[in-house]
């Protein structure tokens, strides 16, 4: 079966459910025509995910999540997905929702990337979020 495997940097982070959470994401690859390779997450701070951006994407900015795409083929899905937990923790304060509630949606959007889909436009931005909150209400 493909793997998905979850990694934290320093401070430590542990997944609550990973067990529910890859069931999710494996749902949410297969509803969309795809089957998966490998998906590797990894939880870490601010810090070093701005870092990465600076490296790899030459941002200089602050981000949630940096999703890199390894796929194989246009129906596998492979790659790396950096979530920053800090700024999960911000952006659910920010947002009015709850940390979990957050987490899984930046955990489905980086899963969405894959997919290909894309949010640098408003209109990319906005189907993007719908198709988050659609995602999302496979979980419950």
């Amino acid at each position: 079966m493909a793997g998905i495997s979850y990694f934290s940097q320093k401070p430590r982070f542990k997944l609550k459910n990973p067990v529910k959470t890859s069931t999710w994401i494996r749902k949410v690859i297969k509803k969309e025509g795809k089957s998966l390779r490998s998906l590797n997450y990894v939880f870490c701070t601010d810090e070093y995910l701005r870092e990465m951006n600076i490296q790899f994407l030459k941002h200089r900015t602050y981000t949630d999540i940096i999703t890199f795409n390894y796929n194989p083929s246009k129906t596998e899905i492979e790659g790396e997905i950096y979530i920053s937990v800090d700024r999960v923790r911000e952006n659910a304060e920010t947002f009015q929702t709850d940390f979990p509630t957050e987490l899984n949606r930046v955990i489905i959007h980086g899963v969405l990337h894959l997919l290909g889909f894309n949010d640098k436009t408003k209109a990319e931005k906005t189907a993007m979020r719908e198709k988050e909150d659609a995602c999302l209400s496979l979980l419950k």
